[in-house]
């Protein structure tokens, strides 16, 4: 029985990812994700102010396990997944907090849409995500049309419409370069990203310095959405994309294999056990190369948090 915090919280890494608690069973209690593992664990074995039904809980705790996401939106994603193939006792909320919602951009004329995922016809072409949070979302595709206001990039503009685009310095000759800039940032390119959250910025501090205070403060919570549905995330779309092909994932480290189940294109499953190392390094084998890094330090966590 668990009485103060375990001593395998100070193994954790002050990184994104989702924690899982155990009982003495090694029934699953609770799922969450964190910004910081290891702050947020700790936190549970301190005040847990208005969180009471979960005071009951933490004496239950006989085992911790994590997996390291590279980014907030990521875990929370892996979070979801979870939560959507199991709800564990003190989980309130079946599948997460987040509406998943999909970025569409269209041409003709140049406009983005939004979508949620189930909703999607089968032939658009320039669809993007999906993202979690319909608040960011559209936090981020307003700032999107600030940065690039494909709307007055027409030739088939109103008079009226027209003058507000040379306020913005914009005409249908900007339009394709809108078009691919949007793209490139919506597609997670790194340049392109780090050019788009610098202009945001920028903007950002050019209001508030010109004293246009409720005009920075919505940039700056645009930009706020920004960095997170912008941040590297892999856990929405796996290695198998969408076809409904299986793919099992594994690192193995000291004895302890880690495996991360792919179902229709995400992480359906998340499963730590005892292994052999022949057994381990046959299975590591068997994943594709580009995820070797992401299941060995999971490996490596994993046999860490080993009690």
């Amino acid at each position: 029985m668990v009485t103060g915090p375990p001593q395998v919280i100070s193994r954790l890494p002050e990184e994104p990812g989702v924690y899982r608690f155990r009982d003495s069973e090694g029934r699953t209690l609770y799922i969450g994700r964190a910004v910081r593992l290891r702050r947020r664990v700790r936190s549970y074995w301190g005040d847990l102010r208005g969180r009471r039904h979960l005071c009951r809980m933490v004496p239950r705790i006989a085992r911790i396990e994590a997996a390291v996401c590279v980014s907030a939106h990521e875990a929370s994603w892996l979070e979801r997944n979870l939560l959507e193939e199991s709800r564990p006792r003190w989980n309130r909320v079946i599948g997460g907090a987040e509406v998943p919602l999909m970025i569409i951009l269209d041409q003709h004329p140049a406009r983005l849409r939004l979508l949620h995922e189930t909703g999607i016809p089968p032939d658009e072409e320039l669809m993007f995500g999906p993202f979690l949070g319909g608040v960011k979302v559209r936090l981020l595709a307003a700032a999107i049309m600030r940065l690039h206001p494909m709307g007055y990039a027409s030739d088939r503009l109103t008079g009226a419409e027209r003058d507000l685009g040379r306020i913005r310095g914009v005409t249908a000759a900007d339009r394709d370069r809108m078009i691919t800039s949007v793209i490139a940032v919506l597609s997670r390119e790194p340049a392109a990203v780090a050019e788009f959250l610098a202009e945001l910025e920028d903007r950002r501090d050019t209001a508030s310095r010109l004293h246009s205070y409720e005009t920075a403060g919505r940039i700056h919570s645009e930009l706020e959405a920004a960095q997170w549905l912008l941040a590297a995330q892999r856990l929405a779309v796996g290695p198998v994309g969408r076809s409904g092909t299986r793919c099992d994932l594994y690192g193995w480290h000291d004895g302890v294999l880690v495996q991360f189940c792919w179902q229709d294109g995400r992480m359906r499953g998340w499963r730590i056990r005892e292994c052999a190392e022949d057994l381990g390094r046959r299975r590591v084998a068997e994943t594709p190369q580009e995820w070797r890094a992401f299941t060995e330090v999971n490996a490596r966590l994993a046999a860490s948090l080993r009690t």
